[in-house]
């Protein structure tokens, strides 16, 4: 549901930039000679001429549509230049096109806040430049306009005199009796302008631009005059604009909520909405719902540009219609291995760039069964923690889609053969979300682990799965079959008392390097290192264990860690070991050490230094030089 935020100020300036036919635009930029020319990029399937999925303007003057098919496109224009998208593992690839969306974006943001909303569209807050502008060089000061600015479409103005529209325009920027507010949209209109003359001049692509109050009205806005152009929307004349809106082509509106306003309400514009009070479309909708469309009906959005430069989510998606769709279990997971295989590249990409990391997997579909009433049933998505490497990423999608699968056929311990028992896949995604900036600090972490090997464990399966025989998959993992209502398996395979350093592992699939950890890079393990020198082999063992493979139990580690060495670094004797107290010297530990480390990693870590709860009652201090005192009693 929609959620209503405060009533923001009139004053601020947002700009919402929407990239013209962009996908053309990548494309022209990559052969010359197909600008000026009708041109279209089109899908990879080569059916009826492939479907079209961006069509420029000199093709769309001859009735070429987004909707229609190449073949068909051919036939309204038959001179257009039908290019198809880039193709990698059997599906779109859109990677030129987001760097180039990236850089867009750098340019943008040299002037206020910017937020990336899509591959082609961003949000600016310009309210500070803006302002500076104000009271540096006010628009009336000015002797000339720049003649993009005089392009500008300033909603709701009128040519009275008799002037051509770029000196109205002028008129208006340099009116000084404007109020405040006209006086910093005006403002926003140069530096919007500016701004788009910079982004063709470097990067070649033109965009256009809508300069208003909120976010709200200046999406609207940025579509009204296409391409290469830039609409205004001064405050009086957000009523003109939103009036004779239909109530479908409002965000948010376009699904249930707006088809409920249609037929319980009659309201078919967002003008409609004002005949409605606001506690009558909060009883109908409840208290924030109804409180928000009160809101928009008048052109009040308090919803903030968020300053992200960077994608808030990665995916990749496929889909499979009609005859296509996946009727086997193999063939579903054939697929997802392709899908994840390019999530964990640009999770690899974006990590390596951005020093980021997502934390979330969500597996998305779209199913069909036959024979069923409940056909309609959505397919559940299903979400698990995400761990990098890119066959972990693939078995967990699997797991994800196998609950997912069983929950969708209610099927409970039955063995079911693909398309024999009438189901089928008709698309597919996996998508990474929750995506943070590393925690400062961690670099020295991350640069130990950067050559780590680790290796996935094998998976098995049991034998309520759902059983598949098509041979194995590309990535070389046998295809397993689903399980019944299994969430993912846990990141290693182990229960929870393992320490699990792998989880935030990046580079788990490339080949082991030998691993040299400077002394001034701040791990933990600089400290289990170089405490005691004659620490016994079998706790070199431990830590070189810790260092790349499979982690031992907590209790085996930290039983032979205190086995291993005493408080002067000799070798103990079994029979004088004293097993209820650590040896280490308390001032030997750096605390910033666990700071460092990652959420997932800095918890585990911390549970694995952490003495395990006696029998006789070892009393705990609340902070961790506690458990490394000489003195601890029990």
């Amino acid at each position: 549901m929609p959620v209503a935020r405060p009533e923001s100020s009139d004053s601020r300036i947002i700009a919402h930039v929407d990239m013209d036919c962009f996908y053309v635009q990548v494309e022209q930029r990559k052969r010359p000679e197909l600008r000026g020319l009708p041109s279209a990029v089109v899908q990879y399937n080569e059916w009826k001429g492939g479907g079209l999925i961006a069509v420029s303007y000199e093709a769309r003057k001859f009735g070429v549509k987004r909707s229609m098919r190449g073949d068909e496109a051919k036939e309204v224009c038959p001179q257009i230049q039908l290019v198809q998208v880039p193709v990698a593992r059997g599906k779109a690839d859109l990677n030129d096109y987001r760097n180039a969306g990236s850089e867009v974006v750098s340019i943008l943001a040299r002037k206020g806040r910017c937020e990336r909303a899509s591959i082609d569209e961003v949000y600016l807050d310009l309210t500070d430049s803006a302002e500076a502008m104000l009271k540096e060089t006010p628009p009336h000061s000015l002797d000339t306009i720049d003649e993009e600015v005089l392009k500008s479409h300033i909603l709701g103005l009128k040519n009275e005199n008799g002037n051509d529209a770029k000196e109205n325009v002028r008129e208006w920027i340099r009116r000084s009796d404007a109020d405040y507010r006209d006086k910093m949209l005006a403002c926003g209109a140069i530096i919007v302008a500016e701004l788009r003359m910079q982004v063709l001049e470097e990067s070649e692509f033109t965009c256009s631009a809508g300069i208003a109050h909120n976010k709200m009205l200046a999406k609207l806005a940025s579509g009204m005059n296409k391409p290469a152009q830039q609409t205004v929307v001064p405050f009086v004349s957000v009523k003109e604009l939103l009036d004779p809106l239909p109530i479908k082509k409002m965000k948010q509106l376009g699904g249930k909520l707006g088809s409920s306003l249609q037929c319980d309400l009659g309201v078919n514009t967002v003008g409609d909405l004002l005949q409605f009070s606001e506690e009558k479309l909060q009883d109908r909708y409840g208290i924030n719902t109804g409180t928000w469309l009160w809101n928009i009906a008048r052109g009040i959005n308090g919803e903030e540009v968020q300053g992200r430069l960077l994608p808030k989510s990665h995916g990749s998606g496929k889909s499979f219609p009609g005859p296509r769709a996946l009727k086997t279990v193999g063939s579903v997971q054939h697929w997802l291995d392709q899908l994840c295989e390019e999530l964990s590249e640009r999770l690899s990409s974006d990590l390596e760039q951005n020093k980021r990391m997502a934390h979330t997997l969500t597996l998305h579909a779209s199913a069909y069964k036959c024979g069923d009433s409940d056909s309609h049933k959505k397919f559940p998505s299903k979400s698990c923690p995400l761990r990098y490497g890119i066959s972990k990423i693939q078995e967990d999608a699997f797991n994800l889609c196998q609950a997912g699968l069983r929950e969708y056929l209610g099927v409970h311990g039955n063995k079911i053969q693909g398309s024999q028992n009438g189901w089928g896949i008709t698309g597919l995604s996996v998508s990474a979300s929750k995506i943070v900036d590393l925690p400062s600090g961690t670099c020295s972490i991350m640069k130990y682990f950067h050559g780590q090997s680790c290796q996935s464990p094998l998976k098995q399966t049991p034998d309520n799965f759902i059983q598949d025989p098509p041979p194995s998959s590309p990535s070389g993992r046998e295809s397993s079959a689903l399980q019944q209502d299994a969430p993912p398996s846990s990141p290693s395979g182990r229960g929870s008392s393992a320490l699990q350093l792998q989880y935030t592992v990046p580079y788990e699939d490339k080949p082991k390097q030998e691993n040299t950890v400077s002394e001034d890079q701040g791990t933990i393990l600089n400290f289990f290192k170089n405490c005691n020198s004659s620490c016994s082999s079998l706790e070199m063992e431990n830590l070189d264990l810790v260092q790349g493979s499979e982690a031992p139990p907590v209790e085996l580690r930290k039983e032979s860690l205190l086995a291993g060495c005493t408080n002067d670094g000799r070798q103990s004797s079994s029979q004088n070991i004293q097993r209820d107290s650590w040896n280490y010297n308390i001032d030997e530990i750096d605390p910033s050490v666990i700071d460092e480390l990652p959420p997932e990693i800095r918890d585990e870590v911390q549970a694995w230094i952490r003495p395990q709860k006696r029998t006789n009652g070892v009393k705990r201090g609340s902070t961790i030089a506690h458990y490394f005192s000489r003195n601890k009693t029990t």
